[in-house]
């Protein structure tokens, strides 16, 4: 079926037009042929007030802003409506801009600032429906407190907002005023509930392995894609909780000390749909749904779609194997504080200015009308701390992983959609896209009782009907295929109720009971209070995780098939698992505990395993097993462990997959002499990435061509890095290897998810492979006429040595001795939208960088980089952070970049080089450390 738009295809020409005239505009400002007048006037204009007073209507008190000298802001108010208020007059001085770009894209309007160029982008977010959702949660599901406080906080921006326009706002407001007079509107408190889903559409776990296991079907069979998705190593890493069961309908962890049971509330079936460590599930279909024409459609379908994929905004980071998180809280047993300390440092995308907002929110003194004494990181455009701590208890997050999208094939007719054997109507939506210099365009919205059509926004897929014959084998005869979207986020919820319930909690059964409002995204969330003699610590897993009918979410199910369906929905309310059924800890034995997005839990039916399906494509544990080993290592030289000990293991550059393949390359003769010098860098190398290595270099272009010559050109067109081209064999020109015609075939895949990607899924599949020398993945075609076909797996390191060694001369020089792991991953912060697509002076003008900076994949310092496409930064450790329970003010904290958005700002990226070289900020959080650290006041009054 063609995509319901009722406009042509939109080119990115439009876009490039319109950022020519931002160019033109921001040159103006930053006064490039226009006199220092204009720099100052322009750029400074947009400074926030710190000092003095100011008037903002509706506060009902006055309320202190005390900023240090990194413009952190800790806010002092008698009420919880002045402290939100004030939150988002803060944030609205600081991030506008942020938060007005944030808030066009969850809501599909970016074309409004941006023009036709994305249009696309809308079009598919549109599709989604996020603003719909959110709408909904306000109007229905968050509680009137909840909306009390958003809407204070939306009172705050506009207060900000009112009587400014253009450089009273941002250099980047400035230039869409003078482009085409752009005015922001007024915030409302949707626009902040918005944000959650952006949150939670970047950490939605394994959409893309289910679609890159779609489109490796292909090419590789059954047996070869189950070898790259392998089952989880239980036996070598960890999963967060052990030992745990469920018993009339609650989960018990085992071996803890101490109490804090805590209640939780859920809906849905109890109902055990698989252990969560298998591997495979049909050939493209889920259940072996494989008729002709579905699996052609299938392919066509998730080529398209992972190309529409490419072009959506990743406000967090790529979503891949390799994003993530660590953190972990440590007993009062094993520190030198005598109470807990807690670590969290969130992997997400790098971009100028950060993701999170540091700040305090606090109450003079505490009272029914005034409940918040928090600090942390917050998001601008949403109000409250989200991770962080309050004066009794703090927490942290990662990812958890859990499987909460399901892609559907269906068969679609001109009236409607196949589903059991009977075609239903779609239900349909028409959206209007407005452009900004243009005329505006409308898309229609298809949903089926599976989700909302996505592939309906891509013109390819406009003929795949016709590319997609249907057998006579498949349910019904009709003309073509679509793909919904079966995504949890997509139900609204209450998620917002549970970041101010977290804010205020004072006990871990406090924490269970936010936790289970915590339903999207779904996150591991660890706790740590300073009660009793020593603390205690604690672990929930929350979150909205569906229960399946057949298939367990690896592959794309056939959505005409009921049997297919999350539990409950034909019948009403989907049923997910309980929240008392999710895993939990609280003092454990041992100590501690870690959560890297490593498997929650082990599943199975025996004694101590988990009996429910939460996913099979868990991170596969390098970096928690990796800091587990740490923890128990320092608890074993000294017993105790130190505030400091916990920032050392942030930045640890350990690499396993080093650590396992170095001695193996150290053992193969090399005779070249100019990559035998480089061979002899490994020799003595402790496997640790600091910036300065060159060894860590040399390592790492060579992983990087292993997984090339022995995945990456064995890979789909669709996977590979877009621009790599190889010579293949058409197998449709003959009937045999000796007949096939050669072809020139390129890779069609973006930087940020193109495979392999290096991450430690890949570890584990090399890990498995290296014992077989003689694996068909070590065959390697030949290079030329001097370099021959590799059929061993030291036939094909040695050639990676050599490839790497030349790639590396090519990129950093002959002479070894300039060599450095930093000179090659390098991180360039990018304002986002206008710096990251504009030509070389607007990029000048907004961003900052290059850093050089050690760490990399799958390392607790996790600077992630995409082994397809180079070795540059492409998601980092956006914060970090160490709290200690014992002394909050003795807490450490640092972000990414600055408090200020504003470009040439003072706070713009002051942060950044401190956090590059692994410091930390103090924190203080007691009103006496707060008024020590302050250098600037600002007084807010009604």
């Amino acid at each position: 079926m063609p995509a319901n738009e009722t406009a042509p295809p939109v080119k990115k020409k439009g876009r490039r037009a319109r950022l020519i005239v931002l160019v033109l505009v921001l040159a103006l400002f930053a006064g490039l042929g226009y006199g220092a007048y204009w720099a100052v006037d322009g750029v400074r204009a947009s400074f926030p007030q710190t000092t003095g007073s100011l008037k903002v209507p509706g506060l009902t008190g006055t309320v202190d802003v005390k900023r240090d000298a990194h413009g952190i802001p800790q806010l002092y108010a008698d009420n919880d409506d002045d402290l939100f208020r004030a939150q988002g007059f803060v944030h609205a001085q600081d991030r506008f801009w942020e938060m007005d770009v944030r808030r066009h894209m969850t809501s599909g309007r970016l074309s409004e600032m941006f023009g036709s160029g994305q249009v696309e982008t809308d079009a598919f977010l549109r599709t989604l429906g996020w603003r719909q959702v959110a709408q909904e949660e306000y109007d229905k599901k968050l509680s009137p407190e909840t909306k009390k406080y958003l809407q204070a906080y939306a009172d705050g921006v506009n207060a900000y907002l009112k009587g400014k326009s253009g450089k009273d706002l941002s250099v980047e407001h400035a230039a869409l005023k003078l482009s085409d007079g752009y005015q922001p509107e007024q915030w409302s408190p949707v626009d902040s509930v918005a944000w959650l889903k952006a949150m939670a559409w970047d950490l939605r776990s394994n959409m893309q392995d289910e679609i890159d296991r779609a489109l490796m079907s292909s090419t590789l069979s059954q047996a070869q894609i189950d070898e790259l998705y392998p089952p989880y190593p239980f036996d070598r890493n960890r999963p967060i909780v052990e030992g745990g069961k469920v018993e009339g309908g609650k989960y018990a962890p085992q071996g803890t000390t101490g109490t804090g049971t805590g209640t939780g509330t859920g809906t849905g079936a109890n109902v055990s749909t698989g252990t969560g460590t298998g591997t495979g599930a049909g050939t493209g279909l889920a259940g072996n749904a494989t008729a002709q024409g579905a699996t052609v459609g299938l392919h066509t379908q998730m080529t398209s779609l992972a190309k529409t994929l490419d072009q959506i905004p990743a406000i967090l980071g790529p979503n891949g194997s390799g994003i993530g998180s660590n953190s972990w809280v440590v007993s009062g047993r094993y520190t030198t504080t005598g109470k807990p300390l807690l670590a969290n440092d969130p992997h997400l995308s790098p971009q100028l200015p950060s993701v999170w907002y540091q700040m305090g929110l606090h109450c003079r003194t505490a009272s029914a009308q005034c409940q918040y004494d928090v600090a942390g990181y917050t998001f601008s455009g949403m109000p409250g701390v989200v991770i962080g701590h309050n004066a009794d208890i703090a927490w942290g997050m990662t990812n958890l992983g859990a499987d909460v999208t399901d892609l559907y094939l269906e068969q679609v007719k001109p009236e409607g959609y196949v589903y059991d054997n009977k075609v239903l109507p779609f239900t349909t939506r028409e959206e209007e896209i407005k452009i900004a210099g243009e005329k505006s365009k409308k898309i229609t919205v298809r949903t089926t009782n599976n989700g909302p059509l996505i592939s309906d926004r891509s013109d390819e897929l406009g003929t795949v009907g016709a590319r997609a014959p249907v057998a006579s084998s498949a349910p019904d005869r009709g003309p073509g295929y679509a793909v919904a979207l079966r995504w949890t986020a997509l139900d609204p919820g209450k998620s917002m109720d549970a970041v101010f319930k977290l804010d205020r909690a004072k006990t871990f059964d406090d924490f269970r009971k936010a936790a289970a409002d915590f339903e999207v995204p779904s996150q591991n969330l660890i706790y740590a209070d300073n009660k009793g003699a020593t603390g205690n610590i604690g672990y929930q897993a929350p979150g909205r995780i569906p229960v399946r009918g057949s298939g367990d979410g690896r592959m794309p199910a056939p959505g005409w098939d009921s049997k297919y369906a999350w539990k409950g929905t034909a019948g009403g309310a989907t049923g997910w698992i309980p929240q008392n059924e999710l895993p939990w800890d609280y003092n454990p034995s041992r100590g501690f505990i870690v959560t890297a997005n490593q498997a929650v839990a082990e599943g199975g039916t025996g004694a101590g395993k988990y009996p429910n399906l939460l996913t099979t494509d868990w991170g596969y544990g390098a970096r928690s097993q990796r800091i587990n080993d740490l923890i128990e290592a320092k608890i074993k030289d000294s017993g105790k462990i130190s505030t400091d000990d916990m920032r050392a293991m942030q930045m640890d550059n350990s690499s396993e997959i080093a650590a396992l393949l170095t001695p193996m390359l150290a053992k193969i003769e090399v005779k070249d002499p100019d990559v035998r010098s480089a061979q002899k860098l490994l020799e003595g190398w402790n496997y640790t990435q600091e910036p300065d290595s060159a060894a860590a270099a040399y390592f790492n272009a060579v992983w990087r061509n292993i997984l090339k010559l022995a995945f990456g050109d064995k890979m789909p067109k669709e996977l590979r890095i877009e621009g790599s081209c190889m010579n293949v064999h058409d197998q449709t020109s003959g009937p045999n290897d000796d007949l096939a015609e050669v072809v020139r075939e390129c890779g069609m895949r973006g930087s940020d998810s193109a495979q392999p990607d290096g991450g430690d899924r890949w570890f584990e599949v090399v890990r498995r492979l290296v014992k077989d020398e003689k694996s068909p993945w070590w065959a390697a075609p030949k290079k030329n006429l001097t370099v021959p076909a590799t059929t061993t797996r030291d036939e094909l390191f040695a050639r990676a040595m050599e490839d790497a060694r030349w790639e590396l001369t090519a990129k950093l020089g002959k002479d070894q001795s300039t060599w450095s792991w930093g000179r090659l991953h390098q991180l360039t912060l990018k304002n986002q939208t206008i710096g990251t697509e504009g030509p070389g002076f607007m990029q000048w003008l907004l961003n900052r960088g290059p850093w050089n900076l050690g760490g990399g994949e799958a390392t607790v310092n996790a600077t992630g980089w995409n082994a397809s496409s180079g070795y540059g930064v492409t998601w980092v450790p956006s914060m970090r952070m160490v709290v200690n329970l014992n002394d909050l003010d003795k807490s450490r904290w640092i972000n990414l970049t600055g408090a200020s958005g504003h470009t040439y700002h003072s706070n713009y990226t002051d942060q950044t080089t401190m956090w590059a070289k692994g410091e930390l900020l103090e924190w203080p959080f007691g009103k006496e450390a707060v008024d020590k650290a302050t250098v600037e006041t600002l007084t807010l009054k009604p």
